[in-house]
């Protein structure tokens, strides 16, 4: 409930964002109760509130949503629920309700874990855009508040922690230069299209490092077997 209560609040800021960039309250709305993803959510409307096209918007959004696949494939695996729940389920597999469910020892634990956390983040999320959007014309400037800022900000907060391996690190830097490399020069929500090439780089790189070493200890052995075969000789 903890995790669910802190993070719903956020929705908050994605209210208020999204009317900044020109949705309407049923629109705002839509999103949260359809899409159901933070990160997608606030990237989709800050490409549009940078004057972004629509459909690459919506690309952007869409490649963010993809990693969601990868926890289910996982979380199915652990909730083993029965088929006919699974589509209900699959709305609630976000960042926070995988990371609950997989700190949990028990199959009850990993369930309950899930759902409680999905159900009070689910409807605290859609309240609080709800509220967002609503209060967003007595807020005024959105800018001023630096409220667009809350949406990157709750990602790398997510984020952070699960950079733990020196490849994963090496990802998130690549990505970043080239996020930020690609900023000035392509339209609004494309440069985060060009950063997710950051994994499959990153992945080129350890297999060009790992086949050099390959190479090298093979050489290693071949010399060393020539060296074993002039000494048997002498």
């Amino acid at each position: 409930m903890g995790v669910g209560i802190a993070v719903g609040l956020s929705g908050f800021a994605f209210g208020v964002t999204s009317a900044g960039a020109g949705l309407t309250l049923l629109q705002s709305c839509a999103l949260s109760l359809l899409v159901f993803t933070g990160a997608s959510q606030f990237a989709l409307v800050g490409a549009l509130a940078a004057g972004g096209n629509p459909l690459t918007a919506a690309a952007g959004a869409f490649f963010l949503g993809v990693r969601n696949t990868f926890y289910g494939l996982r979380l199915s695996q652990l909730l083993a629920l029965p088929r006919y729940v699974r589509p209900f389920a699959a709305q609630w597999v976000i960042d926070e309700t995988t990371a609950v469910a997989l700190a949990q020892p028990t199959r009850r634990g990993v369930r309950i874990g899930f759902t409680v956390t999905g159900l009070t983040l689910y409807v605290l999320w859609n309240l609080t855009t709800l509220l967002g959007a609503l209060g967003a014309e007595a807020i005024g400037d959105t800018d001023a508040w630096g409220l667009d800022a809350a949406g990157p900000a709750c990602f790398l907060a997510l984020l952070a922690p699960m950079l733990r391996t020196t490849r994963e690190r090496a990802v998130a830097a690549i990505a970043v230069v080239l996020g930020l490399g690609f900023l000035p020069l392509l339209p609004a929500g494309v440069p985060v299209l060009i950063a997710a090439l950051a994994a499959p780089a990153e992945l080129w790189f350890e297999g060009r490092r790992a086949g050099r070493g390959t190479a090298a200890e093979s050489a290693g052995e071949s010399g060393r077997g020539t060296t074993d075969r002039k000494e048997t000789d002498r």
